[in-house]
């Protein structure tokens, strides 16, 4: 047994976590030699007890090691631990790094300059419309938008970045193989294309209250800064923000209406010292030493209009539609004969652009 292999056993023990695994590797040294020891040798290290100690010494009743490696292959999924260069160094510097981390796509080196983007479930359209356009904005400027897959703003977060044809990740709250929500499947699909689906949950593990703590961590801990765009006073994006206060991170906060609960997250951050985010331009500006003005394009949306950006053929189709007619989505994809996804991802990325403007009814027109 190799150490990879040794690592995703110790993952998919239940009482097995990070802290107790630095500790068990500080007496036996290597992950294999931890499956190999008996439960008196186990139980003597410190911080492991006896239900631990049991657990591992009977690793191989209640975890299918076989298995798991059979279904990483037929998924088309790969293991990453910590010693590989693909995973994610910010990562590695926080108190409880995941032991493995499963992974669909691909990380890049650009990757470790990642901003995260997080917010409430049940959203407004402001909060919405303000998490894509932060993430095609900081997309379009070469940073990757984190996020953690939900609906609602990290949803919108991807999508954003998506229209951007930027880099997104996202990091999931269940075993790779689960789509949760089950509406995001396309998406997810597209992120892994043109990014990364992240976890460290073994295979087939559902979503519960536990994951999705364990889940935050990591996007606060794999990213420079957390940008929380809406939130309620108990949402669990103000713990990834917490989360990323630990760390060292920095934070931002989208204000809202002073009459709404959806806003009293943000605002309580920025009374506790985060700092207020209008446009991308408020992330990038605390990061000039990796992202100096000469070196990025004007976010679109920003202080320009965006307009210089090439369109594409999809995006250049819906304009000519839209030349002197306000229309409806299915009015649009019956006269372009694109697919609704294409015609989706067109419409949103010419909203980015400020060239097409959404009206109520999800009416589209020109912007003039």
């Amino acid at each position: 047994m190799n150490t990879r292999e040794a690592l995703v056993a110790l993952n998919m023990i239940e009482q097995v976590g990070p802290v107790r695994l630095r500790q068990l590797l500080d007496v036996f040294g290597e992950p294999a030699m931890i499956l190999r020891a008996k439960r008196d040798e186990l139980s003597r290290v410190r911080g492991i007890g006896d239900e631990t100690a049991e657990a591992i010494a009977c690793w191989e009743q209640t975890v299918d090691l076989e298995g798991e490696l059979a279904r990483v292959r037929d998924f088309e999924c790969r293991i990453l631990i910590g010693a590989d260069e693909e995973y994610p160094p910010l990562l590695r510097e926080i108190y409880d790094p995941p032991i493995v981390l499963y992974i669909k796509g691909a990380l890049r080196a650009l990757d470790r300059n990642g901003i995260a983007v997080v917010g409430s479930r049940l959203t407004t359209h402001y909060g919405l419309e303000t998490s894509r356009r932060l993430s095609f904005q900081l997309a379009a400027a070469g940073i990757t938008v984190v996020s953690g897959g939900a609906r609602g703003i990290d949803t919108a977060a991807h999508q954003g970045a998506l229209a951007a044809r930027g880099r997104t990740v996202a990091v999931l709250g269940t075993g790779i193989n689960r789509v949760f929500p089950s509406e995001n499947a396309e998406l997810f699909e597209r992120i892994a294309a043109q990014g990364a689906l992240l976890t460290q949950f073994p295979f087939n593990r559902p979503a519960d209250k536990q994951t999705f703590p364990i889940r935050n961590r990591i996007v606060a801990g794999m990213t420079l800064g957390t940008v929380v765009v809406e939130a309620n006073l108990t949402s669990g994006a103000l713990i990834t923000a917490n989360m990323a206060v630990d760390f060292g991170r920095q934070v931002f906060a989208v204000p809202g209406r002073i009459d709404s609960p959806r806003s009293k997250g943000c605002h309580d951050l920025i009374k506790k010292g985060a700092k207020l985010c209008e446009s991308a331009e408020d992330i990038l500006s605390e990061f000039e030493y990796l992202f100096p003005p000469q070196r990025r394009s004007n976010p679109p949306g920003g202080s320009g209009d965006g307009r210089a950006l090439a369109l594409s053929d999809p995006e250049q189709t819906v304009l000519e539609i839209l030349s002197d007619e306000e229309m409806t989505i299915d009015e649009i994809i019956d006269r372009s004969q694109l697919a609704c996804s294409a015609i989706s991802v067109a419409l949103l990325s010419l909203e980015m652009k400020r060239l097409v403007r959404q009206q109520p009814g999800r009416i589209y027109s020109r912007e003039r």
